[in-house]
């Protein structure tokens, strides 16, 4: 009996049995794991933000130099010199020769 005493003297225990405490560490633990909008599910979202951020980046930069390559190919000989390189068009009775350079070595 003198040590329950003892132990329901301690600051801990008195701590811990408080009904402030009892209350705010189920809240607590509610609010960061099992709530909808969770500290995990917080997380998840601030990851997207972050990706999509990215991709938007990403496609601004490819949006600049596809403009650049369009405003190039208004003038007849670059959209001339694009569709023979990138799509490999030739003109009539003319021959085309692919040279592909192999980098195994042997």
């Amino acid at each position: 009996m003198n040590k329950f005493k003892q132990l329901k003297n301690h600051v801990v225990f008195k701590l811990l049995t408080n009904i402030f405490v009892v209350i705010l560490i189920p809240f607590i633990i509610w609010m960061l794991f099992f709530d909808e909008n969770s500290y995990i599910v917080h997380r998840k979202f601030d990851e997207e933000i972050k990706e999509l951020e990215n991709s938007i980046t990403y496609y601004k930069e490819r949006i600049k130099k596809d403009k650049e390559t369009i405003k190039k190919l208004q003038d007849s000989l670059e959209l001339e010199r694009f569709a023979r390189e990138k799509y490999l068009m030739k003109k009539e009775n003319e021959d085309l020769f692919i040279i592909e350079f192999d980098t195994i070595k042997n």
